[in-house]
């Protein structure tokens, strides 16, 4: 364990980078609290969206980094701030009509337009949870509504009465001059609308911890500000909360960024410390926009999982967080592959490199051996010259290429080819687009399909490539069941029919034969769809069957 340590105190993985800051708060002496606190935030005014996900992960990956140098409890909270004013309706949720009614209710209080829960605030609380339990992390929930109303909160509202002046003067500093005319860190909740009320303070009494305002009809109230009664603007509420939770970290996106130094001065004029915090680079669709809550563009957490592992999205969520990552449909079948290389390349590497391997932050520590013996990306191209509906039709082919394969010994690799299928037909499919080929492209297809069928053939291709480059090395063993041979083969037909740039050979191939652009490395694909049905397949390419 102290080797271990002692790497991970020297690690330059991010995890470890942002531990080592919130171990140093505590350098001189442990939390009073006895733990360290680790907190994330979450909106319930929409449906939970993937980046929702992402922040509660690289969270986690913090805390468990956090344990690896350290010996400090910790905890973590996820805080629904539910009870915000719905201030409209989301476009993607159903009865919006019956909602409208409700704008400017605390959101545990509106109607569940799914007509499944007591609100919809709960609605999506039930969503968060249930995602967040999916993937197994350890967290503890906090509802906004909870906490102010059983007096949670009580204490740290009661000091922002007493120190209004002081947290006032630093939000009007952040507002235009016509907001600050009617501006107040306290939203009063309508005793009889259930409303929350954007409205100016008349009195703020310090005495007796009350509000005197007028509601939008002139009518004169008083409120106390604890129990419920009154909430917190958005950006004191951050503030008050951390000095409420005594929270030692956050992160959020980079939209929050300019906000900080107010929540964190909020934070201290309420007595609390202010936290470590992380700012990410946000998400966004495939048109460039902000993923959001209300308007549910991007990728839902159950539309990834459609189509590709829990382990492929959070290797996907911990590269480069400080990056803004375009997040769509697009970005799954890399992410696949590039968490198995990882998966492959960790038991070979030393600590230094697992600490900074990220399925090492991924599985805890805990890392499994990957049993992909075949890409997924090459599973998706298996997928679409087979034409499979069930991923039943990719085991023939698989078995033959690696006999030792099951879906028993590859619980992954059986996974895989589920969602290959299912990528293939809802992505791929629809976008094949086929073309003859050039004369150039014919005639290196056919002397391709001819070295495929004759070890012979494909040595003369390989030594005419060799003596065109100067090269003089000795001619390999020919073996059809060997995609790096093949390979071979493929890049010397390449050449020899004059494709200077070899990706405008390969890009030929990928476009006649299979229908797209882009596509995998051509000799692993033959090996595993077999040399024979490669042959038959440039063929039907030729003769134009294809398209």
């Amino acid at each position: 364990m102290s080797d271990l340590r002692d790497a991970a105190m020297q690690s330059k993985a991010w995890p470890f980078e942002e531990a080592r800051r919130v171990l140093k708060r505590y350098e001189k002496a442990p939390p009073e609290k006895g733990y360290v606190l680790f907190e994330t935030g979450y909106g319930p005014s929409g449906l939970p969206h993937i980046g929702t996900f992402g922040e509660v992960l690289r969270t986690t990956m913090i805390r468990r980094a956090f344990e690896v140098i350290s010996d400090i409890p910790t905890r973590l909270i996820c805080f629904s701030d539910d009870l915000d004013g719905m201030r409209k309706v989301p476009g993607n949720v159903p009865n919006q009509e019956r909602l409208k009614e409700d704008i400017q209710r605390p959101l545990t209080s509106v109607y569940d337009p799914f007509e499944t829960h007591e609100s919809f605030g709960h609605h999506n609380n039930a969503m968060l949870r249930r995602f967040l339990d999916t993937f197994g992390f350890e967290y503890e929930f906090y509802s906004a509504t909870e906490f102010y109303k059983s007096g949670q909160f009580d204490e740290v509202l009661k000091r922002a009465v007493e120190r209004y002046d002081d947290v006032m003067k630093v939000m009007l500093k952040s507002l235009r001059e016509e907001r600050r005319q009617t501006y107040s860190i306290f939203l009063p909740i309508h005793p009889e609308t259930g409303r929350v009320l954007y409205v100016p303070m008349k009195e703020v009494n310090a005495t007796d911890y009350t509000i005197t305002f007028d509601d939008e009809d002139g009518r004169e109230w008083t409120l106390p500000v604890t129990g419920g009664n009154v909430k917190l603007q958005w950006k004191p509420d951050f503030g008050a909360r951390w000095a409420a939770l005594d929270v030692d970290f956050e992160m959020y996106g980079k939209d929050h960024s300019t906000n900080t130094p107010i929540y964190d001065r909020i934070c201290e004029i309420l007595g609390g410390r202010k936290p470590e915090h992380f700012t990410y680079e946000l998400f966004l669709d495939d048109k460039g926009q902000k993923i959001s809550k209300s308007s549910g563009n991007g990728i839902s957490i159950d539309e990834w999982l459609t189509y590709a592992s829990t382990e492929s999205l959070s290797y996907f969520m911990y590269q480069k967080p400080k990056t803004a990552k375009r997040l769509f449909f697009d970005v799954i079948p890399r992410a696949m592959d590039e968490y198995h290389q990882q998966l492959r390349a960790y038991a070979g590497q030393s600590a230094d490199q697992q600490l900074a391997n990220p399925v090492y932050h991924i599985h805890e520590g805990d890392v499994p051996a990957s049993d992909m013996v075949v890409p997924f990306s090459m599973l998706l191209n298996l997928a679409s010259v087979a034409g499979a509906e069930e991923k039943d039709a990719l085991w023939g082919y698989i078995r033959r290429y690696a006999p030792e394969a099951s879906p028993e010994a590859n619980p992954q690799l059986d996974q895989a080819a589920g969602y290959a299928v299912r990528y293939y037909n809802d992505f791929v499919k629809p976008e094949k687009t086929f073309r003859a080929p050039t004369d150039q492209e014919r005639a290196a297809m056919a002397d391709l399909a001819e070295a495929f069928g004759s070890a012979e053939v494909a040595l003369d291709q390989i030594a005419c490539k060799n003596k065109m480059m100067g090269n003089d090395e000795p001619l390999p063993e020919a073996d059809f069941a060997d995609g790096d041979f093949l390979q071979s083969v493929v890049f010397a037909v390449g050449k020899n029919h004059g494709f200077d740039n070899l990706r405008d050979w390969f890009k030929a191939l990928y476009e006649v034969l299979l229908g797209q652009s882009q596509g995998p490395r051509f000799g692993s694909f033959a090996a595993l769809y077999g040399v024979q049905e490669t042959r038959d397949l440039i063929a039907k390419g030729l003769a134009g069957d294809l398209s």
